[in-house]
């Protein structure tokens, strides 16, 4: 029998919240299945009670014909089920290789088998077409890395069910490619794939069928994706007309002196003559594959990498930034970093403490206790400029939607009067709606004289935000490109400034 989930009437609540109610999907063999919906829909929900972590409360679940009840993912990997979860399930520690095999390492004569574990992790890689060391910890690499290592997991078990939660949301276009190629493949091979993502263009590119989901109900269930237009699936999303944000030209003052600049940088990592100018209420967009050093240059602006050559100069003077702390202190720079989870906040904080940590001398009272109030009305004002839902302000940052974190994550370095930040992959894994309105934020905030260097994997983005990209390829810059906002055009100049090199 070919590959098929059948989830019925499926139904999961927890206190206060009915998360999936009554909800269907079919899933076949030899297709790509999109479950759609905004973040607080039940997606993840659904995929925990298929993959065993969550129980379903009521409404019954079929692999190939055989109905199964999950009470563990271990029972749900012998049931031929693999998973790519939104949140990386790996371990820091453990080399590419050991988390590859992880959950069912090669054995012989109850020992693990080295040589064979080295062939499968390699095999895995060399399907989804990318190098990764594989003696290197995972602690070493990069989001986008640790991603890839997850993908891999998934497909060294064989398994005839793929789920895919937010399979690209750390990878670039190139990359995107490259696995769904490898997709593709496994569809042929009578695979069942459930593809999880907020990017529509891609669950265009690579679905078959949908599934959207709203509110834990499923409004759409199983239905051919070519008979729907992608206002249509967004309309049943969010449950009203999204209306299209309308991408502007701005102006921005190139003659002004610039907020700051990179003159031939070199850092200890191996970038090469960086030159670049940010200029005052500029959004400057940088982008390229993964690899191409992006995040890596920005944390040697702040000081967290050396710098072995060049000049770094802020509204026209040279400087030296030693740390983050002094890059705020002495030259206004803040950064949000794209693990928000690991270096963005303190998740088991509360939300006014997240917002004020950038500035605790300036809401200290005798005695050096912070002053409630203040640390309170601080916390209010940028709640409610950046519409940051919250129950109040003491909910803690872990019980928030990942739109809402990083929101939470910006608002900490506008309370400290930010000039220029640095924003690292700001919509990584949330819906569209939330995308949409973290986009309005950013040009509002560049309106306003904020100066922002904008890194983002998500060419889509780039285009919509961005008022001139510069193209990045192993630690260089290849190209610098005023910004259109013609999303075919400039992705077509992204491409080929990067394939020219």
């Amino acid at each position: 029998m070919s590959a098929e989930l059948l989830i019925n009437k499926v139904s999961k609540e927890f206190p206060g919240v009915l998360a999936l109610n009554e909800v269907n999907l079919t899933l076949t063999g030899g297709t790509v299945h999109a479950l759609l919906g905004e973040n607080g829909a039940g997606k993840s929900t659904l995929i925990k009670i298929i993959t065993g972590i969550y129980l379903a409360d009521s409404g019954s679940l079929k692999v190939s014909g055989q109905e199964k009840r999950f009470h563990n993912p271990i029972e749900s990997t012998h049931a031929g089920i693999a998973v790519v979860h939104q949140e990386r399930n790996l371990i820091p520690e453990f080399s590419v290789e050991e988390n590859i095999t992880l959950h069912n390492p090669p054995l012989k004569l109850g020992i693990i088998n080295r040589k064979e574990r080295t062939r499968l992790a390699k095999q895995a890689l060399e399907t989804l077409g990318f190098e990764i060391d594989l003696n290197e910890r995972v602690k070493n690499l990069s989001v986008a890395q640790m991603q890839l290592v997850e993908i891999a997991k998934a497909l060294v078990t064989n398994a005839k069910i793929i789920l895919l939660d937010e399979p690209t949301a750390s990878i670039t276009g190139s990359e995107t490619s490259k696995l769904f190629d490898v997709i593709k493949r496994l569809k042929s091979q009578g695979t069942a794939i459930l593809f999880v993502s907020h990017k529509l263009e891609e669950v265009y590119e690579i679905c078959d069928t949908v599934t959207v989901l709203r509110d834990g109900v499923s409004v759409l269930e199983s239905k051919s994706l070519a008979d729907y237009k992608q206002g249509e699936i967004v309309d049943l999303m969010v449950g009203r007309h999204l209306a299209e944000r309308k991408n502007i030209i701005r102006k921005v003052d190139r003659k002004a002196t610039p907020v700051i600049e990179l003159k031939n940088l070199q850092t200890s990592l191996g970038h090469r003559n960086i030159s670049l100018s940010l200029y005052p209420g500029e959004v400057l967009g940088m982008y390229g594959l993964v690899g191409a050093g992006r995040s890596e240059l920005a944390r040697s602006i702040l000081g967290l990498h050396a710098i072995t050559g060049g000049e770094i100069l802020v509204n026209g003077s040279v400087v030296k930034i030693r740390n983050f702390t002094e890059a705020l202190h002495n030259y206004r720079i803040g950064y949000v970093t794209e693990n928000r989870k690991e270096e963005g906040l303190f998740l088991d904080f509360p939300v006014r403490k997240n917002i004020s940590v950038t500035i605790l001398a300036k809401i200290l009272q005798r005695l050096s206790v912070i002053n409630p109030k203040k640390e309170d009305d601080i916390a209010t004002k940028y709640v409610d400029r950046l519409g940051i839902k919250v129950v109040d302000n003491n909910q803690l940052a872990l019980t928030l939607s990942g739109g809402n974190q990083q929101k939470v994550s910006v608002s900490k370095w506008l309370a400290a009067e930010t000039k220029i930040l640095i924003i690292d992959e700001p919509t990584v894994g949330v819906d569209v709606r939330t995308k949409a309105s973290f986009h309005e934020l950013i040009t509002e905030l560049a309106n306003e004289g904020l100066s922002i260097i904008l890194i983002s994997s998500d060419l889509a983005e780039m285009v919509a935000v961005a008022d001139r990209i510069l193209v990045m390829r192993r630690y260089e810059i290849v190209g610098d490109l005023d910004n259109s906002k013609d999303y075919q055009n400039m992705s077509r100049s992204i491409m080929n400034s990067i394939q020219a090199v």
